[in-house]
């Protein structure tokens, strides 16, 4: 019986990005497409079967130990990013100033969608949501050296609006102006989750 289940909700790939060198800038620079590889976004970044842990798992991990990359991805939504700049009071923001890899248009309250739902393209490339990406402030300086005065607003006006990170279930290719269909968990909320977050 399967777990996932199929729906009418899809996105639009709007925008593609690449990060050559997380050292060397966040800033992503646009591309048509992008292969997707087990290991994430070719020749990127942030891709990689492992990562060192960071601060958003310091609960389950001390910093710097070995764990599976599910933040291969940054997915963000075109409606949210516009609201962002919106709130921030700019014309507009650019992906690339947010360290995205794929902008989606279509898919309403998509910084919350469902852990473990899937992003399905054309081809079958499949990208598993992990969890909500948390605004922080590396962006608000890229933003800052293109909009002086701007950036610092930006983590205050993208709580809840960040988007999600993603990894490869499937291997195929994104390319700008596919359709990506959303599947989700065929199961209930946990009832107990508003006890376990306090």
């Amino acid at each position: 019986m399967p777990a996932l289940k199929p729906t009418d909700f899809s996105g639009t790939i709007t925008w593609l990005g690449h990060v050559p060198d997380r050292d060397a800038a966040l800033a992503s620079t646009a591309r048509t497409e992008l292969a997707a590889g087990f290991d994430g976004p070719e020749g990127e970044a942030h891709g990689g079967l492992t990562r060192p842990s960071c601060s958003r798992v310091l609960s389950q991990h001390p910093r710097n130990t070995e764990i599976r990359n599910v933040r291969q991805f940054s997915v963000l939504s075109a409606e949210e990013i516009a609201e962002i700049a919106e709130r921030m009071g700019a014309e507009a923001l650019d992906p690339a100033w947010l360290g995205a890899t794929l902008v989606l248009e279509g898919l309403p309250d998509f910084s919350h969608l469902p852990p473990s739902s899937r992003l399905q393209g054309p081809d079958g490339v499949t990208l598993v949501v992990d969890m909500q990406n948390r605004p922080c402030q590396l962006p608000a300086k890229v933003i800052e050296d293109h909009l002086p005065g701007i950036g610092k607003k930006f983590k205050r006006a993208a709580d809840g609006r960040r988007g999600v990170t993603a990894w490869v279930e499937r291997e195929g290719v994104l390319k700008m102006g596919d359709v990506m269909r959303l599947h989700v968990p065929d199961q209930r909320a946990w009832g107990q989750l508003d006890t376990a977050r306090g």
